[in-house]
């Protein structure tokens, strides 16, 4: 028994090792950049993972596709880096936003940012503002981030929260990144949709929750009942509710 586990922690390493040095010699290899889209289309995850973060132009829709397309079923480790990518292609170079435009990719999009690490959530809401010169991406983004908010509102409002005796669920969390990236849309989201969504999350027994409507309604100037719930946040019990 003892030498079996020997023997398989013998294999691990030995498969680790390999990887490894599979993932160094791939990272080091001057590789064509449409060989790494065709690597981060059907490669295995080193390969997706590297292949991602060597990209650095998009000449295609197609391209866009692809990496957008890893965004979401893929393993992790890819899905964090192709969001950075993301990211960082449209901040260094704004002429290839045009390539993203496109109804599949919004929807792909509205996916990643509820995705289940906030990193990923993070990048695709730094790379979504990038995207806003575009109208009709907006109001098609900002149109359906309105649904799913309202969807994950109606599942949180349900949840039995008792201060310090619960773990953050999954559909917090997603809420949470929703609010996060109506914070960046919100004035491309009708002001009845918007309100009675902010007229929701105030009263959520979530502080993260609360955090995020008081962050939103540090955008709204001209509506007295939103006001009202800004003053009204402003006296939370909690700090980092207050603090906006």
């Amino acid at each position: 028994m003892t030498r079996d586990i020997q023997n398989l922690n013998n294999l691990y390493y030995k498969t680790l090792d390999e990887n490894f040095n599979q993932a160094l010699t791939f990272f080091e290899k001057d590789t064509p950049l449409e060989k790494l889209f065709e690597m981060l289309k059907n490669g295995n995850i080193v390969q997706k993972q590297i292949s991602a973060l060597k990209i650095n132009n998009i000449s295609n829709k197609n391209q866009a596709k692809i990496l957008t397309d890893n965004l979401t079923g893929q393993d992790g480790k890819i899905r964090e880096a192709v969001s950075l990518k993301i990211y960082e292609l449209i901040n260094e170079n704004p002429e290839i936003s045009k390539y993203f435009y496109e109804e599949s990719i919004y929807n792909t999009f509205l996916d990643a940012i509820i995705d289940v690490n906030a990193n990923v959530c993070r990048n695709i809401i730094a790379a979504l503002k990038l995207l806003q010169n575009n109208e009709e991406f907006c109001l098609y983004f900002s149109k359906k981030l309105v649904q799913i908010t309202q969807n994950y509102i109606d599942i949180v409002k349900k949840t039995d929260f008792k201060d310090g005796k619960y773990k953050i669920n999954k559909e917090v969390f997603k809420l949470y990144w929703c609010l996060e990236a109506i914070y960046e849309f919100v004035n491309y989201i009708e002001s009845d949709s918007l309100k009675g969504i902010l007229l929701q999350t105030k009263n959520i027994n979530e502080y993260t929750i609360r955090e995020k409507t008081a962050k939103i309604l540090t955008k709204i100037h001209d509506d007295r009942e939103l006001l009202k719930i800004r003053a009204e946040l402003k006296k939370d019990k909690n700090y980092y509710v207050r603090r906006f």
